[in-house]
């Protein structure tokens, strides 16, 4: 019987949409705010006040804001557990948690301290990590997977794809790194490619990393696998959707049970399931 309001001040479907029906296939409720303008924010009010008026309406916040510090001045009232759905070019910390769900499902090997060296993947990203939230979450934790993660390449038309928020996590890491902007000279060694081509520059959505674009013509390695946040464009070939390549649409389709899973820790009801 818990409330989740889900208060997302930016589009979005599959985010939006994948937590509320977990929320719905858990039994709870939910009060949804697909459009931020229909608020009091389009009158000018805070996202303190906002944050104090949902302690009232519901049991846990999930929300989306295109401002990166939306996060901490909600926090200023709120007391209801908050999870984050995405802060303008901030994190997407739950699209992280599912696209390695999905990884993880393709070769479990993966998350074995003794990975074996044929399993362990050299991983490419195409894209900004500094400007794109889900492609740096997902970033964030591939760098914790020393024993499974032999190489990482980036590929971006950006000079400086990575952004401050990774420098220090990528210069900690034992992974080794490179950047490029030939997407032609690695792909056909790279084992999982990881794509997106919407960046937040500055207040609003940008394109870039147009001239990257995967389909059956791209010589991808025999067995890999193409992952991506979604919604694509033509960098991403429907082409490629009927063949081994495509863990894309196993990302989409493991995203209500990793928020299920999410919202069942977050409000701790773990003891309602059987074997807890």
């Amino acid at each position: 019987g818990k409330i989740a309001i889900t208060a997302f001040f930016e589009a979005s479907t599959r985010t939006r949409l994948s937590f509320e029906s977990a929320v719905l296939r858990l039994d709870g409720k939910v009060l949804s705010v697909p459009d931020g303008q229909v608020t009091g924010i389009a009158k000018g009010e805070s996202l303190a006040d906002i944050g104090e008026m949902f302690n009232t309406y519901g049991d846990v916040v999930i929300m989306r804001h295109p401002d990166t510090n939306s996060l901490d001045e909600i926090r200023k009232n709120l007391e209801r557990p908050l999870i984050n759905a995405g802060n303008g070019s901030g994190h997407h910390p739950t699209q992280a948690l599912i696209d390695w769900y999905a990884l993880l499902k393709w070769r479990p090997e993966l998350c074995t301290e003794a990975c074996p060296r044929d399993k362990q993947i050299h991983l490419g990203i195409i894209g900004t990590p500094g400007s794109m939230r889900a492609v740096k979450s997902f970033l964030r934790i591939a760098l914790m997977f020393t024993h499974s993660v032999s190489h990482i390449t980036l590929i971006s038309e950006m000079a400086d794809p990575v952004g401050l928020d990774l420098s220090e996590p990528i210069e900690e890491s034992p992974i080794p790194l490179d950047i490029t902007n030939d997407v032609q000279s690695v792909i056909d060694d790279l084992d999982v490619i990881y794509m997106n081509s919407i960046a937040f520059l500055g207040d609003s959505y940008r394109r870039l990393g147009s001239r990257y674009k995967l389909s059956p013509k791209s010589h991808l390695k025999p067995g890999a696998v193409v992952m991506h946040p979604l919604a694509r464009r033509d960098e991403l070939s429907v082409e490629l959707d009927e063949t081994e390549h495509n863990l894309y649409f196993a990302q989409a389709a493991g995203a209500v049970f990793v928020r299920q899973a999410l919202l069942t820790c977050v409000l701790d009801r773990l003891d309602h399931i059987s074997g807890f």
